[in-house]
């Protein structure tokens, strides 16, 4: 989700990036581009950080940010425990 503090035509035009950047990821990787996948997956990147999908979060609920954790050390500690092949 994006920022809903966003100014709608400020999200829309880094949402155009973004799909523009999404395209041209698929054609580099077609055209066997290792060079014009990377660039393209860094505006990838770049758009989803404009749009607060990737970075610092945006939201205040108090909840602490788990993220770049190691499950095991989380409150989700028990429940991956329990999954299929979680030695």
């Amino acid at each position: 989700m994006s920022d809903p503090a966003l100014d709608d035509e400020v999200r829309q035009g880094w949402v155009d990036r973004l799909m523009r950047a999404r395209r041209e990821v698929g054609r580099a990787r077609r055209a066997d581009d290792p060079d014009a996948e990377r660039a393209a997956r860094a505006e990838v990147d770049a758009a989803k950080r404009a749009l607060g999908e990737r970075g610092p979060v945006w939201w205040t609920d108090g909840a602490p940010d788990l993220n770049r954790r190691m499950v095991t050390a989380t409150p989700y500690r028990e429940w991956h425990a329990g999954l299929p092949g979680a030695d």
